[in-house]
């Protein structure tokens, strides 16, 4: 029986895709707080790209080492990056002037629009229904209640799973073609590169709400240091602690280095009461 030909360039086929598909419910098998999913996005691509680079053994290392870089996003969506992905290693492959770091760039650009919605449908819609069906099930004792709450979450998701790839893969390597030609790869790079950065200022400001409770009395008055940040800028101690961290991790510092750093320092300054 013949295999269905995904792409002629690259002799990508069915097989590479149902890999894919597979493994990448993976995704959150080696999740860690340094690469997140990352390693996880590789092993799922990695057949793919094995045939991508299959003429150079270097190339295919510094695609593995480009998608070794952190990644997160909801797990259903994510084959549709893949699928992008995988358009843009064919494209890198036969351009030597493609600019690789808009791989990349592409991955961060899309993991938040995409997570807002696969967290709105799957967590916030296809959950809830899934679990209310099961639980009308339940009450009347009826053993089919955990499959059919399996069955209703799960259906959507496995093929929003198969299909997203698909997509990505073949719309994908259509618009890359469009932005490559009328020259808005690089200002889709930039552009990216700041939603990215930006993204990063909100979770500073959102998981790390580092704050000072000293006060101080001067003359009869009472001196806030805190309100004396805030007119600085706002959120002016946890921007530091992560700009201290990002300086760290660029000087080659290991994350479990700076891990216990933040334990020992954080502890000492919150008995001295300097930061709470």
């Amino acid at each position: 029986m013949s295999t269905k030909i995904i792409s002629e360039k690259s002799g990508i086929t069915i097989k590479e895709f149902r890999k894919m598909f597979w493994r990448s419910f993976t995704l959150m098998g080696s999740f860690n707080f340094e690469r997140m999913q990352a390693l996880g996005f590789l092993w799922s691509i990695f057949p793919s790209l094995k045939l991508i680079y299959k003429d150079d053994e270097e190339a295919l290392k510094e695609a593995c080492l480009r998608h070794m870089k952190a990644f997160n996003m909801t797990i259903a969506p994510s084959n549709f990056v893949m699928g992008i992905t995988l358009a843009m290693e064919e494209q890198a492959r036969d351009d030597k002037n493609f600019n690789v770091e808009s791989i990349n760039a592409l991955k961060v650009a899309l993991m938040g629009p995409l997570s807002g919605l696969g967290d709105t449908f799957f967590w916030g819609i296809f959950r809830i229904i899934a679990c209310a069906i099961g639980v009308s099930f339940a009450l009347q004792a009826n053993p089919i209640a955990p499959f059919v709450l399996l069955v209703v979450f799960n259906v959507p998701n496995v093929l929003t799973h198969w299909y997203g790839a698909f997509l990505g893969y073949r719309n994908g390597n259509t618009m890359l073609l469009e932005m490559q030609k009328s020259g808005k790869m690089d200002l889709f790079t930039f552009c990216a590169s700041i939603v990215g950065v930006a993204s990063i200022g909100v979770m500073l400001a959102a998981w790390c709400p580092i704050s000072s409770p000293l006060v101080f009395d001067i003359a009869g008055s009472t001196i806030v240091v805190q309100e004396y940040l805030d007119e600085i800028l706002p959120q002016l101690l946890p921007l530091s602690a992560g700009l201290t961290f990002f300086g760290l991790l660029r000087k080659g510092v290991k994350v479990s280095t700076i891990i216990i750093g933040i334990i020992i320092v954080g502890g000492l300054l919150g008995m001295l009461g300097i930061i709470a």
